[in-house]
This record gives C-alpha cells, structure tokens and sequence, in this order.
C-alpha cells in the first residue's frame, strides 16, 4: 500500500481521525494537545496518526488534503481542519453536535 493508499484507508476506515504530532496521550505539539483535548470534551472516540513515526505520511497529506499544517482533523471523511477550526467548532458546541452525529448520540 502506498502513502497515499494509507492516508485513504485511515480517513475512510474511521469515523474520525487526527493526523498529529504524537500521540492522544503524548502529543508532541501544543496544537495537536488542544485538538486532542477539544476531541476528548466531547467524548469522541477516534484513531490517530502520528506523523511524526510517518515521514511519508506528514510529506504526503499536506498536497493530498490542500492543508498544510498539522493537526488535521477528519470526521466521516471529510476534512475539519487543523487545531483553530476545530477549537472554533469546540467553542460553538458545533464540534459536540458533529462527534454526537457521528457516535449516534443524536
């Protein structure tokens, strides 16, 4: 499977998923940890990527999804966005209505 490949599978294969630096429980950025946090406060439950153990994968995503920072956040495979559009749809209560719809909590 190429990058490209496993970029797909990732984003098709899980309801939702963040591209990061690090872990959920260790993230390496302060970007991805307020992503992470604003994920968790709304009880999703979600796959990660680490880009930081996927060099190809961090060359790769920015030119395959037009974004050119991490985190990137996926929900149903659609791009989000990166840690300022995820925490502006934290703040509305947009986020929660989004991880809800996608968890079947609504």
């Amino acid at each position: 499977m190429n990058t490209i490949e496993r970029i797909k599978s990732a984003i098709e294969n899980n309801k939702i998923v963040i591209f990061m630096k690090g872990t959920p429980d260790f993230p390496q950025c302060g970007f991805s940890a307020r992503t992470v946090q604003a994920l968790k406060a709304c009880g999703a439950e979600f796959a990660h990527v680490d880009v930081l153990t996927n060099p190809d994968i961090r060359a790769e995503l920015p030119a395959y999804a037009n974004w050119p920072t991490f985190p990137q956040v996926y929900i149903n495979g659609e791009l989000i966005g990166g840690c300022d559009i995820t925490m502006e749809l934290f703040e509305s209560g947009e986020l929660q209505e989004m991880v809800d719809q996608v968890m079947g909590k609504k």
